[in-house]
């Protein structure tokens, strides 16, 4: 399941709609209007396998990987979400469910960082060309 922020952009939502990409977002979907980041990791164990989009950098960093969700924190404009959603999603890496848990992604426009579950080093993957 691919969960939105509620700090995404309706357009952004509508877009990755556009492109038959299944998102649900906090707040209108999910969850309700307003949750505390405090309440987005619980929250997130309640479903099943989510992969949770946010442009919230406080979520970074390896402390928080679980093996039962995956955090991407789109370091990316406002604009720019569905594009690089898609795009992850694309990514040989990270092109399933199974492949995405476990790990907290941070998408910058230049490449990815990644944490894995047991690891306390980060990971820098290209995009492809």
């Amino acid at each position: 399941m691919n969960v939105l922020d509620e700090n995404i952009l309706e357009s952004q939502r509508q877009l990755l709609r556009s492109w038959d990409i299944s998102i649900r977002q906090i707040g209108l979907e999910l969850g309700r209007k307003g949750m505390a980041d405090e309440e987005i990791l619980p929250f997130l164990l309640t479903l099943s396998r989510p992969t949770f989009f946010t442009r919230d950098l406080r979520f970074a960093g390896s402390q928080i990987c679980h093996a039962r969700y995956c955090l991407i924190i789109l370091a990316v404009g406002q604009y720019e979400v569905a594009h690089f959603v898609r795009r992850l999603l694309r990514h040989a890496a990270f092109n399933s469910q199974a492949k995405r848990m476990g790990a907290v992604i941070r998408v910058m426009p230049t490449r990815l960082a990644v944490w894995r579950l047991h690891t306390d080093q980060e990971i820098r993957v290209s995009w492809p060309d």
